[in-house]
């Protein structure tokens, strides 16, 4: 999954995106409401960390901007704000949660899934289909109750077409997720990803669309 982290504060960015990128996110940071402004334009995200108090344009102003053009992804806000007029003032502008500075990251990170399960319509932890189940919290991976070991971008493609299972995911996009910005990789590395994933979850799980992508069906 995509994040967008929008945090000014160069140390807090750089601890945020290593944690998150540790959890399986692939993670895009930006330090001012500008950068984020021109992210979100040109690509496409899971959810977005976003800190308030930003140099020049706040926050708040980004949720605003991005409410008024009808983005739905899902917000999650941070702020040093505790005042419950400022987190009302957060939520009602748009935001799908908010969470306090100092924060614990094991939270952020509950509240991170939360939202994403909310937006995409889902209530449980796990993903599943057929006899596979993925719990993302701790990245366990079952077939039919027995637990499989899988690499760490192996489990990141599971949970991308389990996530968007019946919708066919394309090439192109599982590069964008699975792969960091500037990761070498050769024209058939995706091929030889699902071949890899599908020899240890069964091979009928992922169905391959001819010229469109790959799809875990309903």
């Amino acid at each position: 999954m995509k994040l967008l982290l929008v945090e000014d504060d160069p140390m807090v960015g750089s601890l945020l995106q290593t944690a998150l990128i540790d959890a399986g996110y692939n993670v895009e940071l930006c330090e001012d409401a500008e950068c984020g402004e021109v992210a979100l334009k040109v690509q496409d995200y899971d959810a977005i960390v976003l800190d308030v108090g930003l140099p020049g344009r706040s926050g708040l102003d980004l949720l605003k901007s991005m409410r008024r053009a009808k983005s739905e992804v899902p917000v999650l806000i941070l702020s040093a704000k505790v005042a419950p007029t400022d987190r009302v003032l957060g939520l009602d502008l748009g935001a799908d949660d908010y969470l306090v500075k100092p924060f614990d990251l094991d939270e952020l990170l509950a509240r991170l899934r939360s939202i994403i399960r909310r937006r995409q319509g889902r209530v449980g932890n796990e993903l599943r289909a057929g006899g596979v189940e993925l719990d993302p919290v701790k990245l366990r991976v079952t077939v039919d109750g027995t637990e499989v070991t899988l690499q760490p971008k192996e489990i990141k493609l599971l949970r991308l077409l389990l996530s968007q299972k019946g919708k066919p995911v394309s090439k192109i996009q599982i590069e964008e997720e699975i792969y960091e910005e500037g990761e070498d990789f050769e024209s058939n590395t995706v091929e030889a990803l699902v071949y890899s994933l599908r020899r240890k979850i069964g091979r009928n799980l992922i169905v391959t669309r001819r010229g469109i992508g790959y799809v875990i069906p309903e």
